[in-house]
Parts: structure tokens; sequence; C-alpha cells
């Protein structure tokens, strides 16, 4: 008996010294998301939430992707591409509105929202300023989990949508006014910036965030005379440290801001607000002392306009004359570059829907990534936005009360 346990005790021994198993932690299981590009339908709007190359990259990760024929034909994108990628091309709207992840550019429509079965999840724009309380009933009834993108903040706490269109229409801006100074288009003849000997352009930008910063980068870059104004003398001081050059900057003083406009070829308005509309800084009086010929683009049409004399222009009809100044005020720059800012929204989207994968559904990543659950305005049918609520007179509940219950 004694033999028979020492030879257990040698065994066990043995096999102690054996390699063992590491014990490692189980990851999380991956979840195989169902993705749906609609065709935009919004007025003038051109851009597509996907790409051919991110619907790829998508595909590769297991993922499903469905796009509805002529999808990205705005922004020179066809059915064969997406199709090559690895996307299922369907020719019904309701067939995209049934996917579990619905990715839009634009805000939805009522009737879009009808097409939704729900309890998905809907991405896209929100748009405040042009929203109505039915858009959010209707999202509520059909239990919608739904995030605005131009509400969604990165790891360095910026709003990275809204900064890559802001560029895109700073920049775009510029090449605007470029066209618009040229006889062909009935402006002074004039070469946007400058040539040795001879005076540069003069340009006034109105605003110092990201529209405004670009604007001021493209204009300087090609030579032009830049002088900035806006009201909060931090937002001065930080695009000059980015810029990088000590350009001509004030606070929006009108007999400083009029002066500056009556030798200005070129007048900018990139004044954007949180909410509500943008304030009229440039009087019709203003822009009746401006040199005739000049151009003025109002980026911030899209909030109603900072000059007095702006009101809203097409894409098919981008320009009038008043005070025999040349007006552009065309909603949404971007689409106007549709491709770019297509690819600009997707190098986001992207790698969002494989984060959502990754963390094995939209409910993980919300309670995981703080910044993408600002973007979050809907969960499951229960308004989770104090600002919008405020607005609209609804309902809310703080989101972080609705996670703590799961």
């Amino acid at each position: 008996m004694d033999n028979k346990k020492d030879s257990i005790r040698a065994l066990a021994k043995e096999a102690s010294l054996m390699p063992q198993e590491e014990l490692v932690a189980i990851s999380k299981k991956q979840s195989r998301l169902t993705i749906g590009i609609p065709r935009e339908t919004s007025f003038q709007e051109r851009r597509v939430a996907l790409v051919p190359e991110s619907v790829a990259l998508l595909v590769n990760n297991g993922h499903e992707v469905i796009v509805e024929t002529n999808a990205g034909k705005e922004a020179s994108f066809q059915d064969h591409d997406y199709s090559e990628a690895g996307a299922r091309i369907v020719y019904s709207p309701e067939d995209v509105f049934r996917s579990e992840i619905i990715m839009k550019v634009a805000p939805p429509s009522l009737q879009e929202i009808e097409m939704m079965p729900g309890r998905q999840t809907l991405v896209s724009a929100i748009h405040l300023p042009v929203q109505k309380a039915e858009t959010f009933h209707a999202l509520s009834m059909k239990k919608m989990t739904a995030i605005a993108w131009d509400y969604i903040r990165d790891e360095t706490n910026i709003f990275p949508v809204v900064r890559a269109m802001g560029e895109i229409a700073g920049n775009t801006a510029v090449l605007i006014a470029a066209e618009y100074l040229s006889h062909a288009n009935g402006g002074q003849g004039l070469m946007f910036g400058g040539i040795s000997g001879v005076k540069p352009t003069e340009v006034v930008i109105l605003g110092a965030g990201t529209v405004a910063e670009s604007a001021a980068r493209a204009a300087l870059g090609l030579g032009a005379s830049v002088k900035v104004f806006d009201n909060s003398t931090y937002k001065l001081r930080r695009l000059q440290n980015d810029i990088g050059f000590r350009l001509w900057t004030s606070t929006i003083q009108p007999s400083e801001l009029r002066n500056a406009l009556d030798t200005a070829d070129v007048a900018i308005g990139a004044i954007h607000t949180s909410g509500g509309r943008t304030p009229v800084v440039v009087s019709e009086e203003m822009v009746s002392n401006m040199k005739y010929g000049s151009v003025i683009v109002d980026v911030s049409i899209d909030q109603g306009g900072c000059f007095e004399t702006s009101r809203v222009t097409t894409h098919d009809k981008p320009v009038f004359k008043e005070h025999g100044v040349i007006h552009y005020c065309v909603p949404n720059i971007a689409s106007r570059v549709s491709r770019t800012a297509s690819y600009a929204l997707s190098n986001i989207f992207a790698p969002t829907v494989i984060a959502i994968g990754d963390e094995g559904g939209i409910s993980n990543l919300v309670k995981h990534q703080e910044g993408f659950r600002n973007g979050v305005y809907m969960y499951n049918g229960t308004l989770t936005n104090e600002d919008i609520a405020s607005l609209f007179e609804l309902s809310w509940k703080d989101i972080r009360l609705l996670l703590a219950a799961l």
C-alpha cells in the first residue's frame, strides 16, 4: 500500500513539472452587423455615408453591407464599385431601412422613418435648426437608438466629423471666391492672391473657428491679405497660434469691420452658433459700400447667414448680385465636393462601425466610449438629449441611468 502511495506522489510531482496550458481571458464576442446605406433624398445632399473602400473593410471584418442602387452616384461612386467591394445592391429603399444599422448623411425624413421596422440603430446628422418634434416622436415610436454624427466626440474631445466638414467648407469657400473674382463669372477680373508688384487680394473672414481657420490658411497660401474678426479673443489667439502666423485680427467692432469691408475683395462668413440663428453682423449698408464686383461667400447661411443681404441659393443657381456685390449663399458647401466629403465621413464612420462589432453591439460601445455616447440622442426610443428636449418641450432621461438599468 505504501509503495502504491509513493508511486502516486511521484507521478503527481512529475506532472506538476510538465508545461501547463496558459489560462487567458476570453475576448468579447464580436457581432456580425448588417449596415444599410440608403440613397440620400434630401435637397442638394450629394454625399454618401460610406465609400466603397470602407465597405470592403467592413465586409472583410465579417459584416454585411446593403447599399441602395445609386446611393453613391452623386459622389461619383457607381453600383459596380460597391458590389466589387462586397456590398449587396438593392433596388428598394425598404430593403435598406430594414438593416440593423442605418447610416445616413442627412437627417431622416418621416417617410424614411416609416420604412424602419424598429428597434434599430440610426446614424445621421441631426441639424437641429431645421428639425421638427414629429421626427423625434416617430423615432421614439419605433424604439430606435439614434446617434447624431455631428455630436460625436473623439479621444481629444473634439467633434471629428464637424471639424472635417468645416475644413472642407473653409478651403472650398476660398476656391469659390477665386472663381467669382474672375471676369468669366462677373467679378472684377482679379486673380485671387497676387503676384510681385501687384497689390494682393484683401480677404475679410468673420469667425475664428474651424471653417475660418481653413479659409485663412487657403487664402494666405494663395498670397492674399487676410483680416479675421471674432468676438472671442480666445478663438482669435488660438487661430493665430494654430496657423503660426501673426495675421490681422480684431473683435467685431462696427467701425473696424466697416473699414475692412470697404477695401475688401472677398468677405467670408464663417460664424457658427451652437443653437438657433447666426447673428447678423454685416448690415446692408456695409454691403452697399463694398467694392463693385467683390464677392461674399456666406458659409453661415446654413444657420441663416451673417450678412443682412444674404438669402439661400442652390448649387444650380449659386449666386446673385446685391448692390453690385456677388453673393454665394449655398447651404451645405461640402456637397459641392461630395466625393472628397464622402471620403472624410467614411474615414470616421467605418472605424466606428468596426468598434460596434468588436464591442459586441451598440449598447456596449455606448457604455464604454464617452465620446460616442455624447452623440446618442435617443436610446431604445427614449430621448436622452436635454437640449433637444428643452427646444421641443419633450421629456427625456439621462442615458447613464438607462445604461445602469441594463
